[in-house]
C-alpha cells in the first residue's frame, strides 16, 4: 500500500512537474533577432499592435553630416544595434524592420551622479547621460526589458500597454538621483526636425506636455502624460534653441529651475530624487494622438496601478492569444523560435492610433472618432501588401477589417482624395511607389473580409490610379508605361501599377462592373510594354518609345528599377505568371532562367551603393533580403516543376532566418520578411494578393493548427517530415487525394485538414 501511494505520489509529481515545465508559445519569442546588421528590429517592449514600443536606443546618430545624408544613420532605423556597447536611454515610439524612419519621441534616461544632458558619445559614455552595458546582463522577452545601467549602477526595466509605457528602474543610494525626459532625441533627427515641444509640471508626480516634429512625417504631434511613483525633488528645464531675440515677458522667470511649464523647440526636462540602497522608482508614460487630457486618460484606463508585474503579465497573455492563433509543432527548437518570433514581429505592426474613448488625429490634422472600428497607423504597403495583409485575412480577419477602414478613412480625409502610399501618425509620407492599399483592398474583398462599403472602395482605388501628379501616373495612363526620361525607377512602377489596376479589375468584377473590370484588365497588361524581346528582361523606355540604350540587367543603380535589378524585378508579373513565362520562351526555357537567378554571382559592385540590398540577403542573385523578389520561388509551380519551388523554399527558410540577433537576411519591413517565413512554414504562398489562391509550397513545421475567428481550425500535416525530406509526394485535403499547385482561400477558412507527404527525392 505505502509502495502504491508513493508510486502514485512520483507519478503526480511527474506530471506537475512537467506540465509546469511546458513552454508557453510567447516564451520563444526572441526580440533580439534582426536587431544585428540590417534587420532594423528593436529588442524592447510592445503588445501585439501596440501604441508603444518602448525600448532602448543605443546612439544619438544625426541624419545630417556637412550638410549632407548621414549613410550611418540606416543602420539606426529602429534606434538599436545589437553590437553597439552604450544605450542612449529608451524611447517610447519605434518602427521595426523599416528601411527608412523617424519616431524615437520621448527618451527618457535614469542617471545617478552629476546631472548631464546632453547624450555623451559611444567612445566616451560618461561625457553625457548615456551608459555602456553588456548583453550579459540585459533580457530581451514578449513585452519585457530589462538592462544595467553600468555607468550609473541602475537596473532598467521596460514593458507596456496598449497605451503606456511602465519603466521600472532600480537605483544604488544616491542624492544625485535624476531621470531625464529629452524632447530633443529622436530617430532620424536633423538640425530642425523638432517643430515644438511643451511640458507642464501638474504636480509632483505627474507631468504633461507634447512634442511635434517634421521629419518623414511633417507634420506629427504626440502627447503624453508621465507619472512618478514617488515624488519628485526638485526638477529644472534646459532650453536649447539659438538665439532669439524676442522673449516677451516670460524673461522675468527663472525658467530653467522648478517653474512648472516649459516651450521652445528644443526642450530637456530633469526630474531629481534621493534613493536608498535598490529603491525602485516607477515612470507610467501614456501616449494620445489628440491630447494631454486623453494621454492621462488611457494611462488611468489601461494602467490605473502601480503593479509593474502586473502589466508585464497582462502583456504576454496578450502575445500568448495571438500566438495561439497558429500552434505549431516544429523539428526543431530553433525552428519554433524562429516561428513564434516571426508571429511576433508580424503582429507589431500596423499600430492602434487612436485614444480608449475612439478619438484620432487624422490626414486632415482634425480630430476623428472612429465610428465602429479601430483606427490603425504605419502602413508600409510597399512591404506588406504582398504577404502580411493576406496572413491577416487568414488569422487576424477582423484587425484587417478595421484596417481597410482605416485606410478608406484616410481616403476620406485625403486632399488628394488617394489611398495611403505609405502613412503614419496621421500623415502620408509617399515612400516607395505603387498604390498598393488597392491590393489589400482587393485581396480583403475577394477573401470575403471587407463587407464594408466595397463600392467606395472601388472608387477610392480608381481615384487613386488617375492621381496624375503622382510618381510618373499621368504618363502611365497616357503611353501605358512610365518613361524613364520622365520619372525614374520607371519599369518598376509600370509593373506595380500594372499588378495594381489587375486588383481594381478584380473588385469591379465581384462588383459587377464589367466596363471598369475591362479598362483594368487592359491596363493590367502594361506590363509588356517595357519587356525588351531582345534581352529577355523588363527594361527601361523613353518618351519617344525607344529603350534606353546603356543598360545592365545586373545593376541595381540608375536602370529604372527601385531596390532591385532587371533579373529580379523582370520577374514581376505576379497577377500574369503564364504570359510571363509564354514571352520568356515556354516552361522549360523559364525555369532554367530561374535556375540561373539562383546559381548566379551577384558582384558587390552592383548592389553597394543600395541601401536596402545587402549580401546577407542574396541567394545567387536572388534577392530575398528585399521585398519584389518574395514571390519568385514559388513561380517553378507554372512550369511544371513544383519540386523545385519545394527545393528553393526549403533553402531561404533555413538560410535566410536563424534564430540569433543577425538571423534575418534584410529589413523585417514592418512584418513582410516574417509574414514570408510564416506563409512559407506552413507550406503555401499568396503570389497575387488579390486572387483567393495560394501558390503550394513546402512545409517546414510538422504540425500546424490554424485557430481560425469564424471558429473553426485548419490543420497543416506534413508526415516524414525532415530536413532532408524537403519534396512533396503527394496531398490530401479532407482526406482525399488533392492535385494541383494551389489552395483556395475558402478551403482554408471552412476549416480542414491538409496533409503533405514528404520524401527526399523529387516526385516529378
Amino acid at each position: 500500500m505505502k509502495l502504491r501511494l508513493l508510486i502514485t505520489a512520483l507519478l503526480l509529481s511527474a506530471i506537475g512537474y512537467s506540465q509546469k515545465n511546458i513552454k508557453k508559445n510567447y516564451q520563444y519569442i526572441n526580440p533580439l533577432i534582426g536587431t544585428q546588421r540590417m534587420g532594423h528590429t528593436f529588442p524592447g517592449a510592445t503588445v501585439p499592435f501596440g501604441s508603444v514600443q518602448l525600448s532602448p536606443d543605443t546612439d544619438s546618430i544625426a541624419y545630417e553630416l556637412n550638410k549632407k545624408y548621414n549613410g550611418k544613420v540606416y543602420e539606426y532605423c529602429a534606434g538599436y544595434q545589437y553590437a553597439d556597447k552604450t544605450i542612449c536611454g529608451f524611447s517610447h515610439t519605434h518602427f521595426s524592420g523599416t528601411g527608412h524612419s523617424d519616431l524615437g519621441d520621448l527618451l527618457i534616461m535614469p542617471t545617478t551622479g552629476k546631472l548631464q544632458l546632453g547624450p555623451g558619445t559611444a567612445d566616451n559614455p560618461r561625457s553625457g547621460y548615456r551608459s555602456a552595458y553588456s548583453h550579459a546582463n540585459a533580457t530581451a522577452l514578449a513585452n519585457y526589458y530589462k538592462v544595467k545601467l553600468d555607468d550609473h549602477n541602475i537596473i532598467a526595466e521596460l514593458t507596456t500597454s496598449q497605451r503606456v509605457g511602465f519603466h521600472r528602474y532600480t537605483f544604488p543610494k544616491s542624492d544625485e538621483a535624476h531621470i531625464v525626459l529629452d524632447l530633443m532625441a529622436g530617430i532620424y533627427n536633423h538640425k530642425d526636425k523638432n517643430v515644438w515641444t511643451f511640458v507642464r509640471v501638474e504636480n509632483d508626480t505627474m507631468v504633461t506636455g507634447y512634442r511635434q516634429t517634421q521629419g518623414w512625417a511633417r507634420t506629427r504631434t504626440v502627447y503624453f502624460a508621465m507619472a512618478f511613483s514617488k515624488p519628485i525633488k526638485q526638477y529644472g528645464a534646459a532650453k536649447y534653441d539659438e538665439n532669439n531675440i524676442y522673449n516677451g515677458f516670460w524673461r522675468k522667470f527663472d525658467q530653467t529651475k522648478n517653474f512648472p511649464e516649459a516651450a521652445g523647440h528644443n526642450i530637456k526636462m530633469h526630474f531629481d530624487f534621493e534613493t536608498a540602497e535598490n529603491e525602485q522608482i516607477q515612470v507610467k508614460f501614456a501616449l494620445s494622438p489628440v491630447s494631454t487630457a486623453n494621454a492621462l486618460a488611457n494611462m488611468q484606463a489601461e494602467v490605473p496601478h502601480w503593479d509593474f508585474d502586473r502589466t508585464r503579465g497582462d502583456g504576454e497573455q496578450l502575445w500568448e492569444k495571438e500566438l495561439n492563433k497558429i500552434q505549431v509543432e516544429t523539428l526543431t527548437e530553433d525552428d519554433k523560435v524562429n516561428f513564434y518570433t516571426a508571429m511576433y514581429h508580424a503582429f507589431i505592426n500596423p499600430t492602434v492610433y487612436m485614444d480608449t474613448d475612439g478619438s484620432y488625429k487624422g490626414l486632415d490634422q482634425n480630430v476623428h472618432v472612429a465610428e465602429g472600428f479601430t483606427n490603425y497607423t504605419t502602413f508600409s504597403l510597399w512591404d506588406t501588401y504582398r504577404a502580411l495583409h493576406p496572413l491577416f485575412n487568414i488569422v487576424q480577419t477582423k484587425r484587417n477589417n478595421h484596417m481597410m477602414r482605416s485606410m478608406l478613412a484616410h481616403y476620406d480625409q485625403s486632399v488628394h482624395k488617394a489611398l495611403p502610399v505609405w502613412s503614419h501618425y496621421a500623415n502620408e509620407n509617399w515612400c516607395m511607389i505603387g498604390y498598393h492599399s488597392a491590393s489589400v483592398l482587393a485581396d480583403g474583398i475577394i477573401k470575403g473580409n471587407l463587407a464594408y462599403d466595397p463600392e467606395k472602395a472601388l472608387e477610392a482605388c480608381i481615384n487613386s490610379s488617375n492621381l496624375k501628379y503622382y510618381d510618373g501616373i499621368e504618363h502611365y495612363s497616357k503611353m501605358g508605361y512610365v518613361p524613364e526620361d520622365k520619372n525614374g525607377a520607371s519599369v518598376s512602377k509600370t509593373l506595380e501599377y500594372a499588378y495594381d489596376d489587375w486588383c481594381i479589375a478584380q473588385i469591379a468584377k465581384r462588383l459587377g462592373k464589367t466596363d471598369i473590370y475591362n479598362e483594368y484588365m487592359k491596363r493590367s497588361e502594361n506590363y509588356k510594354n517595357v519587356f525588351d524581346k531582345s534581352t529577355g528582361f523588363m527594361r527601361p523606355r523613353l518618351s519617344d518609345g525607344t529603350f534606353k540604350k546603356e543598360f545592365d540587367p545586373l545593376d541595381t543603380h540608375g536602370q529604372g528599377f527601385i531596390e532591385g535589378n532587371a533579373w529580379n524585378y523582370s520577374l514581376y508579373v505576379p497577377h500574369d505568371p503564364e504570359a510571363l513565362i509564354a514571352m520568356n520562351g515556354g516552361k522549360e526555357q523559364f525555369a532554367k532562367h530561374l535556375d540561373s537567378l539562383f546559381t548566379m554571382t551577384l558582384p558587390d559592385k552592383y548592389f553597394e551603393h543600395t541601401e536596402d540590398i545587402t549580401r546577407d540577403g542574396i541567394i545567387g542573385n536572388y534577392v530575398h533580403g528585399n521585398e519584389p523578389s518574395h514571390h519568385v520561388a514559388y513561380l517553378y509551380n507554372w512550369t511544371g516543376k513544383p519540386w523545385k519551388t519545394q527545393e528553393r523554399v526549403r533553402m531561404i527558410l533555413n538560410a535566410m532566418y536563424r534564430p540569433k540577433p543577425d538571423g534575418l537576411g534584410g529589413n523585417d519591413d514592418c512584418g513582410q520578411m516574417s509574414a514570408w517565413y510564416i506563409f512559407s512554414s506552413l507550406g503555401f504562398y499568396p503570389v497575387a494578393p488579390g486572387s483567393d489562391e495560394y501558390a503550394i509550397g513546402s512545409p517546414l513545421v510538422k504540425n500546424a493548427v490554424l485557430n481560425l475567428e469564424n471558429g473553426r481550425t485548419f490543420t497543416i500535416t506534413a508526415r516524414n517530415q525532415s530536413a532532408k525530406n524537403v519534396y512533396v509526394q503527394k496531398m490530401e485535403l479532407n482526406g482525399r487525394p488533392f492535385t494541383g499547385t494551389t489552395l483556395k482561400h475558402d478551403d482554408i477558412v471552412k476549416g480542414g485538414a491538409l496533409t503533405f507527404y514528404m520524401g527526399s527525392k523529387p516526385k516529378k
